[in-house]
């Protein structure tokens, strides 16, 4: 039997919240999604606050998963090591709180969802991802799982492609966040992965990547800027929906989704 897996692009700022309160419920009811991972990155523009974390939590989030703005929100450090539903990159170093892989509970049997962070172009210390990939798919616990999700957090869209490529036929599903713009390319590779380079974004529609066009044109023009502020409403969410095999745990199909 097949099952629907969602994977919801970065929310960005008090907007993306509320389009995912207002579209993610009845859209997972239209769609017969059984398991939804939200990247929740910048939904307090830089980090995530535990309030909204618990938002997302609310409104149909299963997991959250976090990027190179892990630490934006001090607020929510203790948490990271208390609630092993909201990870962060699995390949920053060592000492760092929190977790970057869980093993989860869902009505198909257990999925793994695992947290990476890219290296080209971010200025982020962190390990290799590509072996900290290998080093969690070895785990005890992983490897008793079907269906394994990979989130990879990056810039380069190389770096992901060669990812999917690597993960390939090993994971369920791999998927791109952090440029907040969608790509066109998702499939299932020929492993049987589920793959797209960058869900997109969920958050203010006529924005520059989220934020306020005003703002980013001061930078670009190299005029004095104020802080970066969020762009108003009205807004998107983007995501892809992967049709997975619940018995092989391999990817029949790939859909990407955009909600305005």
């Amino acid at each position: 039997m097949a099952v629907n897996i969602l994977a919801v692009g970065d929310v960005c700022g008090r907007t993306g919240v509320e389009m995912l309160e207002k579209t993610l419920p009845a859209f997972k009811r239209l769609k017969d999604v059984s398991f939804c991972v939200v990247n929740g990155e910048n939904a307090d523009h830089f980090g995530i606050s535990p309030k909204n974390a618990d938002a997302l939590f609310s409104h149909g989030t299963d997991v959250i998963t976090l990027g190179n703005h892990v630490w934006g929100q001090r607020s929510l450090l203790a948490r990271l090591d208390e609630d092993s539903y909201i990870l962060r990159p699995a390949n920053l170093p060592p000492r760092a709180p929190g977790r970057g892989f869980g093993v989860f509970e869902s009505p198909f049997g257990d999925v793994c969802v695992i947290n990476l962070l890219g290296r080209h172009g971010m200025d982020v210390l962190s390990e290799n991802p590509f072996a900290e990939l290998d080093r969690i798919l070895d785990a005890p616990e992983v490897k008793r799982c079907k269906i394994k999700l990979v989130d990879l957090h990056g810039e380069a869209t190389s770096e992901k492609i060669a990812m999917g490529l690597y993960a390939d036929g090993r994971v369920t599903a791999l998927w791109g966040t952090h440029t907040h713009v969608q790509t066109s390319d998702g499939a299932p590779l020929p492993g049987g992965t589920g793959y797209i380079t960058d869900l997109g974004m969920t958050g203010a529609a006529r924005g520059v990547l989220g934020l306020s066009p005003e703002r980013v044109l001061e930078r670009f023009l190299g005029l004095p800027a104020e802080r970066s502020e969020e762009a108003p409403p009205p807004a998107k969410l983007e995501a892809a929906i992967f049709e997975v095999d619940e018995k092989t745990g391999a990817c029949l199909g790939v859909e990407a989704i955009r909600l305005e």
